[in-house]
């Protein structure tokens, strides 16, 4: 096991031994190999860097590297933004642990070499984010590798699996030649990487939300708290914000457009389909203290006479969130609100039984310009998992979840 400390700066000879000059930085090509070093850059005083192929080393060692090609045969060096470089875009530099989830800084790099018909590759293993590699890094240069080795071999190991490490890069152009793949980051709890994101900086997370597919940014944005929320939101192009929000509940894409300046709300609500902008106006008409600004239109209710085997086969149909839709709600033939019945005992029910057979003795509602106070009483009162919210007329306008007190109460 080597590491990236100990092969930079490394004295490195040519087939003849000849020496070629010291190692300033390892190169990874992560659109063929991810995690083989495939490039060692090579200078050398005055004279124009060179670069050396991962087939063309046939030795490394700490401090020292050998070649099994002449010095003539190697390219002079070229810049290429498709390559990783370890000291300029790994060291000293944030990644995410997304085993861990969280960010962390790092230290140094751990390489495995492999042998393999003559030739010797570096691979990267796993990075280095603890004491071990921070003393590395203190004493390179001033102590010798063995030396170094010594003196760490007491220090407790803090390392990540290269498999569980995702980069950040904020440079759009840059992610794409780099091929970085966001597969760990949208396999995170939504909770977890909005909580990632509030540890990095404006456009570090403006690179997370870019890199992440609609839904997963949707579900962090929905978790981060309301003034990054707008600020990440106000720096976006308008289509690219009304495609995120649009995989969020009204509610929740309602919040987040209340919070920007009039002018990029509406700009947001002009790329929206008609529909859901539509249903995002009308929320935001409600004062966000009232249960208008509480509640979600996305709530499912049928007629009270309705077939319980109906309904679930309905239901079955819809898009909305199974999470979130623990109740159904019942209207009768003046389509006002009649009844409520729990998801779990309609699963429960027995064949043919009607929905109004199923209802709850309790029924609460309340209507749109009720302060949230009285809101979060009933919820606490009643121990309720949901909330009918009303117009005029008695007839269910919308709902307010359980999540969606919880949500309010985390952000007072």
């Amino acid at each position: 096991m080597l590491h990236a400390t100990e092969v930079l700066g490394a004295e490195t000879y040519d087939v003849s031994g000849n020496f070629v000059g010291r190692v300033k930085e390892l190169f990874i090509e992560p659109a063929d190999q991810p995690n083989r070093v495939a490039r060692i850059l090579l200078g050398r005083g005055k004279f124009r860097p060179l670069v050396a192929r991962f087939d063309q080393v046939s030795f490394v060692g700490p401090g020292t590297i050998k070649l099994n090609v002449d010095e003539r045969v190697l390219l002079p060096y070229e810049p290429n933004e498709a390559w990783l470089a370890v000291r300029k875009d790994l060291l000293d530099q944030q990644i995410i642990d997304t085993d861990g989830r969280k960010v962390v800084r790092v230290n140094d790099i751990d390489l495995a070499e492999e042998r393999a018909n003559g030739t010797m590759e570096m691979r990267v293993t796993q990075v280095d984010v603890g004491l071990r590699g921070a003393v590395r890094r203190l004493l390179e240069g001033m102590v010798s590798p063995g030396a170094i080795r010594r003196i760490q071999k007491n220090l407790p190991p803090k390392t990540i699996k290269w498999e569980f490490v995702n980069l950040i890069e904020p440079d759009p152009m840059r992610r794409v030649k780099l091929r970085m793949t966001s597969q760990k980051l949208e396999k995170l709890h939504p909770a977890d990487l909005a909580d990632i994101m509030e540890d990095l900086s404006p456009a570090e997370r403006d690179a997370i939300i870019s890199s992440v597919d609609a839904e997963t940014a949707a579900e962090a944005l929905a978790e981060l708290d309301a003034r990054l929320q707008a600020q990440i939101v106000e720096k976006m192009d308008p289509e690219k914000a009304a495609d995120i929000l649009e995989e969020m509940s009204p509610d929740e894409a309602a919040d987040v457009l209340g919070d920007l300046s009039p002018e990029a709300s509406q700009d947001v609500l002009a790329e929206m389909p008609r529909a859901e902008a539509q249903e995002v106006r009308e929320l935001l008409r409600f004062e966000e203290n009232t249960a208008g600004g509480l509640m979600n239109t996305e709530f499912v209710f049928v007629g009270e006479d309705a077939v319980v085997e109906e309904v679930i086969s309905w239901m079955k149909s819809l898009e909305t969130d199974p999470e979130h839709t623990d109740t159904v709600f019942l209207i009768d033939k003046d389509a006002a609100l009649s009844g409520a019945v729990a998801v779990g005992r309609l699963l429960m029910s027995s064949t043919g039984q009607k929905m109004n057979e199923l209802k709850s003795e309790l029924l609460l509602s309340v209507k749109a310009t009720v302060e949230e106070g009285e809101v979060l009483e009933l919820f606490d009162k009643y121990n309720l998992r949901s909330l009918a919210v009303v117009d005029e007329q008695r007839r269910p306008i919308g709902a307010i979840t359980v999540d969606d007190v919880v949500s309010r109460l985390r952000q007072a």
